[in-house]
């Protein structure tokens, strides 16, 4: 026997033992024990698993604070542009209570602190907002389109209002707004502006801004008084208020509305008790349509049912006289 041959006997015997063990694929395979979760942590994972929704109510206060900066930015554009007019005695007016009374300086003053403002919205709110400006404030076009008929009743309704109003408590008859129409050019400058300008961002800051601000404080206050449930949102992402959030929410807008209006007509009571009546019908429509545009429309056709009866009562504003 060679001294090799005790080493081969022991692979013998080695490979014996392994042919007697069973294959590793009928071997049991033991899986870890899985630990439970608790509630809070899944929970917590189900955050990641689920979707983010955003369930903010907007506009609301915050919002409007935020409006105020850019307002006093564009008023600041509105100053600096009208402080060069006068010094260059752009249409012979040098002084700024001359230009008070001036067409060209009021509509282009106006007409400047609207844009700059607007166009400021346009690119802060949606950071906010994390959606697009028209988005935020509801503008809903559609929705305006498809209720046209009942929108232009509605601006009918407003203007037979107007001539109740103007009989029963009739206005004054030399009021800061009857000074600005001194020429037909000018009549129609303003006709222009106040069926086009003044809806849009009048509408835009009161009933876009100020009246989803003011219901959403309100049911905020109640939610927190009372334990009463949010209102969830809609599917298209606006907020819902209840009823008497709405209401409250409509009064308190169409106050200030109607005396941002006052000095044009010497704050009489018959024109404010209009401009306010008319201002809660634009904030129910606003409400109840849940489109900014369809109040814009309204406020647009009223606009121009009153010019229009100024075009006739006027001969196409030859004969300002008879205003």
């Amino acid at each position: 026997m060679s001294e090799f041959e005790p080493m081969h006997d022991g692979n013998e015997q080695a490979q014996s033992l392994r042919d007697e063990l069973p294959p590793e694929s009928s071997a049991p395979v033991v899986q870890p024990a899985e630990t439970p979760l608790t509630a809070s942590e899944g929970s917590y994972f189900a955050n990641y698993a689920q979707p983010f929704i955003d369930d903010e109510r907007t506009p609301h206060f915050g919002h409007v604070a935020l409006l105020l900066p850019l307002m006093l930015l564009g008023w600041l554009a509105s100053s600096l542009l009208l402080h060069f007019a006068l010094k260059l005695h752009l249409y012979g007016m040098s002084t700024p209570e001359q230009a008070i009374n001036d067409v060209h300086y009021t509509i282009g003053s106006m007409g400047i602190f609207y844009l700059v403002t607007f166009i400021s919205g346009l690119f802060v709110f949606p950071l906010f907002w994390q959606k697009s400006f028209f988005a935020g404030i509801g503008w809903n076009g559609l929705e305006a389109i498809r209720r046209r008929k009942t929108l232009v009743i509605a601006a009918c309704m407003c203007f037979v209002l107007a001539i109740v109003d103007e009989i029963a408590l009739p206005g004054p008859t030399d009021a800061p707004i009857d000074k600005l129409f001194r020429s037909p050019t000018e009549a129609w400058m303003l006709l222009v502006f106040g069926i086009t300008f003044a809806p849009f961002f009048e509408e835009m800051a009161f009933r876009g801004f100020l009246l989803p601000a003011l219901a959403t404080a309100i049911d905020w206050a109640f939610e927190r008084t009372t334990a009463r449930p949010r209102l969830p949102l809609t599917p298209d992402g606006q907020p819902q208020w209840s009823t008497g959030a709405m209401i409250g929410g409509a009064m308190i807008t169409s106050l200030p509305f109607a005396l941002i209006h006052g000095y044009q007509t010497s704050y009489a009571i018959g024109p404010f008790v209009l401009l306010y009546s008319v201002s809660l019908v634009l904030c129910a429509v606003r409400l109840r349509t849940r489109s900014l545009a369809a109040s814009v429309m309204v406020h647009a056709c009223y606009n121009t049912l009153i010019f229009s009866f100024l075009v006739i009562g006027t001969s196409g504003f030859k004969h300002l006289e008879r205003m």
